[in-house]
């Protein structure tokens, strides 16, 4: 049976108290009806199931099936459909008689329990379909006060649908055909009489017995489901339960009791007086007090002990009350304990969590702020524009705000002596402060090198060997697009080291330059890269960049890239600075997970 849940929302905010108290009662009585709408609605199709079970003398399944297969091929509602065949077909029960041996009656009249013989009934193939209560004990009754005498010779689908529905009607089948005796309880089933119904809450036990299956049932009523329920509920919430009576000095303990305090049964509870001496000697003021709040002041209290357990210390909370006479005397003290030493240790488990999150919290911000004050010496954010040699830039540096995103992304653009401009980018992997460390390292290595008037294939391979020896023991690579633009013939000469392409603009078109896309540094002890060389033309635009401004989660790659494009294309027919406003505009449709570096160069 489905059943609907009450929504989370079952109240608007902005209603006065009584209004939202109103509503929410409202719902829940709503709610109630359907469900007592339903159940009923299901008790219905099953007595009326069992009822065509019984005339066609077959098993309640297939009799649902039938009427399930009436429903589909009709468009007629189910329950329409099975008070329909009902009508058509009335039948009152009748009472069968079969053959039993003799030892079956002596076995009723000798048991003082509910039992009964059961004995099968079969369909024309010899498949049994239900059983007939062929015998009694005069002790037996159901659920729904019918006595021996109504339930004697009745069919048992017929006579409990609640049966059928609770699988006992399965299991005395399997103890029939197995001979294996089954027993089970105590369990809950709802049972229909009428228009009536009851919870049933009973334990079984069956057994094969000749030709027919012996079975024996127990009841729960209500006081005993409450006994047995309040048992379970101490369990579950560790709760013991003692009373010291101080006229006789009797003591009474739950068995939880002597769980708590460690002690075994066999040794007995211990005396009100010795209480003191089972509390760690830090809690012995409690104790002390304790029990002159209670004695004294005759007044209930709460408090929290620990206990000296011989499986460690337990932590106990207690919440007594004096019992008292009528001259307000106490003549007893009752006392519920509840052991919450797994919820102390939980909260410092979780206490410890905490400073280990604080401190490590701590540590990643101080990282944060030493990373970003290095990206920020070395790597100012710019804007505006730059003149250069031959071209103008404009470039934009955005590092990440986390410190899991802080990157070390750089960059080194300056003329050298020779007249030739230098024109770098990179990226060194990793995040935080190693990552900001090896940043330093690359661009400040980059920026000595490039007075050796080498060219930039020659840089790279040397920048590679510093990036793998500078940092033994520690995985650190990067990657690097480095280049030499020359201003009197409009020539750029430049190697990747397993840096993005760089994208060139021109004529209102967008494309990634060729090139040999080579190794990330530091990856290799030695390596060689390859020079490509490039002819500009006078208002071409070149665009280098960092990963950052095309990686998105959950996007590939390929479309990041493709959109770079896109953006480059739309974006580079003014002033420098508006384009790669313009471009970064375009490119911010989520926020960036890493560092973003992107130089706009305009060759003049």
């Amino acid at each position: 049976m489905n059943i609907e849940t009450l929504e989370d929302d079952m109240i608007t905010p902005q209603a006065p108290d009584g209004e939202r108290t109103e509503e929410a009662e409202a719902l829940i009585r709503d709610r109630l009806v359907l469900f007592r709408r339903r159940m009923r609605r299901e008790a219905t199709l099953d007595q009326i199931t069992c009822r065509l079970a019984v005339r066609m003398n077959v098993r309640p399944s297939e009799a649902a099936a039938y009427l399930a297969r009436l429903s589909h091929d009709s468009g007629i509602d189910l329950l329409d459909v099975a008070r329909s065949v009902d009508e058509r077909n009335p039948r009152s029960p009748e009472e069968l008689r079969v053959e039993i041996p003799e030892w079956v009656d002596d076995v009723m009249g000798a048991l003082q329990m509910a039992a009964a013989y059961l004995t099968p009934i079969r369909d024309e193939a010899g498949r049994i379909v239900d059983f007939l209560v062929a015998a009694i004990s005069e002790q037996a009754c159901d659920a729904t006060g019918y006595g021996p005498e109504l339930l004697r010779g009745r069919r048992m689908v017929e006579l409990s649908p609640g049966v059928v529905r609770s699988g006992l009607l399965d299991a005395y089948l399997r103890v029939y055909e197995t001979g294996v005796p089954f027993s089970r309880g105590p369990f809950e089933y709802v049972e229909i009489r009428g228009e009536r119904s009851w919870l049933v809450s009973v334990s079984v036990k069956a057994a094969r017995a000749g030709d027919g299956v012996l079975a024996t049932w127990w009841i729960h009523d209500e006081e005993e489901r409450l006994t047995k329920g309040w048992g379970r509920a101490q369990r579950l919430a560790g709760l013991a339960w003692a009373e010291w009576d101080l006229a006789t000095g009797r003591v009474s303990w739950t068995r939880g009791m002597y769980e708590m305090f460690g002690r075994e049964p066999a040794e007995g509870p211990i005396s009100l007086d010795r209480l003191p001496g089972m509390v760690a000697v830090g809690d012995v003021p409690v104790v002390r007090e304790m029990m002159r709040t209670l004695l004294e002041y005759r007044e209930a209290v709460e408090e929290e002990v620990r206990i000296q357990h011989r499986y460690g210390i337990r932590h106990l909370r207690l919440l007594a009350e004096p019992v008292l006479d009528q001259e307000g005397l106490p003549v007893a003290i009752r006392v519920m304990a509840q052991d919450i030493t797994a919820d102390r240790r939980r909260e410092r488990a979780l206490a410890m969590a905490h400073e280990q999150t604080s401190r490590a919290r701590r540590r990643a911000e101080e990282e944060h702020r030493v990373a970003v004050t290095l990206q920020d010496t070395l790597v100012p954010p710019h804007r505006g524009i730059v003149d250069l040699p031959g071209l103008s830039l404009a470039l934009r540096y955005r590092p990440g705000e986390e410190v899991d995103s802080l990157g070390g992304d750089w960059f080194k653009t300056r003329p050298l002596p020779d007249g030739r401009v230098l024109i770098a980018i990179g990226d060194a992997m990793g995040h935080g402060l190693t990552a900001a460390s090896l940043m330093v390292q690359m661009r400040s290595g980059l920026a000595g090198l490039a007075y050796t008037g080498a060219e930039a294939d020659q840089l790279a391979t040397w920048l590679n060997e510093l990036t793998y020896h500078a940092n033994q023991g520690i995985t650190a690579t990067g990657t690097a697009i480095i280049g030499h633009f020359d201003p009197a013939g409009r020539v750029l000469t430049w190697t990747s080291a397993g840096h993005p392409a760089p994208v060139l603009v021109r004529d209102g078109k967008a494309a990634f330059l060729e090139g040999d896309p080579g190794t990330m540094l530091g990856a290799f002890e030695a390596m060689e890269y390859t020079l490509t060389t490039t002819r500009l033309n006078e208002g071409d635009v070149l665009i280098l960049y960092t990963d950052g401004i095309v990686e998105r989660r959950g996007r590939d790659l390929s479309d990041g890239l493709n959109a770079l494009l896109e953006a480059a294309a739309r974006c580079t027919e003014g002033d420098l600075e508006g384009d790669l406003t313009c471009l970064l505009r375009q490119l911010d449709d989520e926020p960036a997970q890493d560092d973003i570096c992107v130089l706009a160069l305009r060759v003049l």
